[in-house]
Order: structure tokens, then C-alpha cells, then sequence
């Protein structure tokens, strides 16, 4: 009779296991989406609405993206679109949708001497390659990196980024922190700017150039391509976060009474 107890009760143990497992995703993220504390705040709420725990693997747009399409993720929540669509016509992601949006900024010292200050990212940049201005680059394939790669590329002349220019290969809080401590511009999505403490001297120089608008967008990885791919949870997830208490939760997101990300999936 204990020897029939015991088995049942290890068998239950495993179905527990198996179910607790089961219950969790992995996300596949970029720098910018943990570093501002938005996962921070939405999460808890995804988990109280559903019971599904989630990790987040924060990374460089392109890492991330690489990351999910070796199958190491469930679902991809990034800010590239052209590597998001790239992605899903390759057959690694199942269906790409808008889930939010915020904008990028170029910040810098207060006293701008390379003279930058106004709303035209590209003109911006030429001044900083012409006074060979110290500026932070992200590095690291992120989805800042490649819109910053994408204004430079609209340059006159995009290989000439001045002496000044460094790359980190760093998330966006590391480079905030470097432009910080060497008082050097950098580019940075506004929700990590504004969560952003260690600012020292820095300030907002350009924005509100339509060219600076960042979108963010969520897919579901392939179970076609990956079958371990926990497909149900991760459409849940999906589901949830452009649905109407998801977008809710991230319109809720602010610092100091600003959001930091605008809900729009359609």
C-alpha cells in the first residue's frame, strides 16, 4: 500500500513539474525594452491575467533576432522592422505585429559645441563628423544601432563619422553611461532616456525629425522551424500585449508622469 502511495504520489509530482514547465516562455528582447522598466511593470500583470511566468533575454535587436531564430525563444518583441519582416519571410516567426512605439533622441552636452541642437537627425550628424565631436555608438547590431547606421547612411558622406566616433558594442544603458562620464552625444530611444538617471550634463539636442520614429513589434517563433517552441503560451503572450489590457498596461508605463512607449497595435 505505501509502495502504491509513493508511486502515486511521484507521478504526481511530475505532472506538477511537467505543468509549472510548461507555464513559462522564453521572450527574446532588446536593451531597450528592459533597461526603461517597462517588462518590469507589464509583466507582473501578464502573469496575474494568465499564470504563465516570463524570462526575458535582453539583447541587441540583432542579437536577439538571432537568438530566436536558432530557437532559443518562444516569442520576439524587438524594434527593427526591416529584420522583423526579414525574419518572418524567412519562416522563423509565424506572424509579425505592431505592438507599441516611442521615438528616438540624439543627446549630448548642454553646451552643444558641435552645435547640433535643432529637429534634422541627419544635419546633426554631419556636424558631429565635421567637429569630430566624441559620440557613443551602441555597436552591437541593436535596433538603435541600425537606425543610427540608417542616418549616417543618409550623410553626404557616411564613412566620415569623425575622430570622435566610438563604438561601445554595449546596451543602451552602458552607453548613456559612457556619454555621461565623457560628456559625448549619443543616440538613445527616449524610454531609456528618460528612466535614465546618471545623466550628469547631457540633454535632449534633436528631436520631433519624423525619421526618429521607433517602432516595436512581437511574433510569435515558428514551432515549423523549432517544434519545442511552446506555441500556445507564446501566442498567449502574443495575444495578451497587443490586446486591450496589454496595450492598457503599457500605456500605463511613465516616469515622472511621461509615458515612455505609445500603444498601438492595430
Amino acid at each position: 500500500m505505501l509502495k502504491k502511495l509513493s508511486w502515486v504520489l511521484g507521478t504526481l509530482l511530475v505532472a506538477v513539474a511537467v505543468q509549472v514547465q510548461a507555464q513559462s516562455i522564453v521572450v527574446a528582447s532588446t536593451t531597450s525594452t528592459e533597461q526603461s522598466g517597462l517588462f518590469g511593470h507589464i509583466l507582473p500583470r501578464f502573469k496575474q491575467a494568465t499564470g504563465i511566468d516570463v524570462k526575458v533575454v535582453a539583447l541587441g535587436t540583432g542579437q536577439a533576432i538571432d537568438m530566436a531564430r536558432r530557437g532559443d525563444a518562444d516569442v520576439l518583441f524587438v524594434h527593427d522592422k526591416a529584420a522583423e519582416e526579414k525574419f518572418v519571410a524567412e519562416g522563423f516567426g509565424v506572424k509579425r505585429f505592431d505592438v507599441m512605439y516611442n521615438d528616438f533622441v540624439l543627446v549630448g552636452p548642454k553646451a552643444d559645441p558641435a552645435g547640433v541642437k535643432g529637429n534634422d537627425i541627419v544635419v546633426a550628424f554631419q556636424k558631429l563628423a565635421a567637429a569630430n565631436a566624441p559620440f557613443v555608438s551602441r555597436g552591437d547590431k541593436s535596433g538603435t544601432h541600425a537606425a543610427e547606421l540608417r542616418f549616417w547612411k543618409m550623410t553626404p558622406d557616411e564613412a566620415n563619422k569623425g575622430s570622435g566616433y566610438r563604438e561601445c558594442g554595449c546596451g543602451m544603458g552602458p552607453a548613456l553611461n559612457m556619454a555621461s562620464s565623457s560628456n559625448a552625444y549619443v543616440l538613445t530611444d527616449r524610454g531609456t532616456w528618460l528612466s535614465f538617471r546618471n545623466r550628469g550634463d547631457l540633454t535632449v539636442l534633436v528631436e520631433g525629425d519624423q525619421r526618429l520614429f521607433n517602432q516595436y513589434g512581437v511574433m510569435l517563433v515558428n514551432a515549423a522551424k523549432h517544434p519545442h517552441v511552446k506555441t500556445a503560451d507564446g501566442q498567449t503572450f502574443v495575444d495578451w500585449v497587443i490586446g486591450p489590457e496589454g496595450q492598457a498596461a503599457i500605456a500605463s508605463y511613465k516616469v515622472g508622469g511621461e509615458p515612455l512607449f505609445f500603444p498601438n497595435a492595430r
